[in-house]
């Protein structure tokens, strides 16, 4: 059983139309829906000791993921993301990261890191200018770069990265082949040997697609009932990196990622665990 864990950002999924509140945040989600695959998964960021940190540390310890090294910050707001829904499509209105990045990491934080195969990040972690400290604890190190995989990004930080997530929709094999090449091609970092990098891009609808060293895969989506896409992503990696861990091929891992996908729309929220919310009640 591959142990993962979650470092960086979360948030309170805020759906203003229904007055619904989610846990969430991408190294939330990858830990929980890698838990629901089998995985021992555990999750490291900061939350405020508000209404959002209570919903977040109810909802992971409901699911089995490890909060032992979670920062609660007195006084603090947990993160927070406005959204809404307008005919099916969902439209994002705002978010405030809270004390999400006071992350104060220290010895014991990356001695806890190191006690897993594998650590996932993000570029919404804040947590770029560390990078080099959080590779260096990683037998691992995974980043979802989403759609924010600019220049100067991937210069400070794919050094470190073993396994690259972008997302890439709208793009053609052509144009998806070139980036993976890159992506997979770039230097280490000093320091930082290990197998080939993996680089992945998501398409949504369109499916994944994958380079390890010069093996290059595709993946189509999977058939989902669709209820609610947030998550969807962070779900297709939670499943790739499970199956990886496990042993399985780049085809066979990518299936997994495309099924974990197509799950999680199948319910509202990243994960569920579904609280009322009130925009009165938004503070503390």
């Amino acid at each position: 059983m591959p142990a993962i864990l979650g470092l960086g950002d979360n948030t309170i999924d805020t759906y203003v139309s229904s007055g619904e509140q989610f846990p969430g945040g991408n190294a939330v989600n990858v830990a929980v829906l890698a838990r629901r695959l089998g995985a021992r998964a555990s999750y490291l960021g900061c939350w405020g000791d508000d209404e959002g940190g209570a919903i977040l540390r109810a909802a992971l310890a409901a699911e089995g993921v490890d909060i032992s090294h979670v920062r609660e910050v007195a006084g603090g707001e947990t993160a927070r993301a406005h959204i809404a829904h307008e005919d099916g499509d969902r439209r994002f209105l705002g978010a405030r990261p809270g004390v999400r990045g006071r992350y104060a990491l220290d010895d014991a934080s990356l001695a806890f890191a190191t006690a897993h195969d594998l650590v996932h990040t993000s570029c919404n972690a804040d947590l770029d200018g560390a990078i080099a400290r959080v590779a260096g604890a990683a037998r691992l190190l995974s980043y979802d770069y989403s759609e924010k995989w600019t220049d100067a990004r991937l210069a400070a930080t794919l050094g470190h990265v073993d396994i690259a997530f972008l997302s890439a929709p709208g793009r053609d094999d052509a144009d998806c082949a070139a980036l993976l090449a890159r992506i997979a091609a770039a230097p280490r970092a000093a320091g930082r040997p290990g197998p080939p990098r993996i680089a992945i891009a998501t398409r949504g609808a369109a499916g994944a697609m994958a380079r390890m060293g010069d093996e290059m895969r595709a993946v189509a989506a999977a058939p989902a009932r669709v209820v609610d896409t947030l998550g969807a992503g962070d779900g297709f990696i939670a499943g790739f990196l499970v199956a990886h861990l496990g042993g399985a091929a780049l085809d066979a891992a990518l299936a997994a990622g495309a099924q974990a996908a197509a799950e999680v729309c199948g319910w509202r929220g990243a994960f569920g665990h579904a609280r009322p919310w009130r925009e009165e009640a938004a503070g503390r």
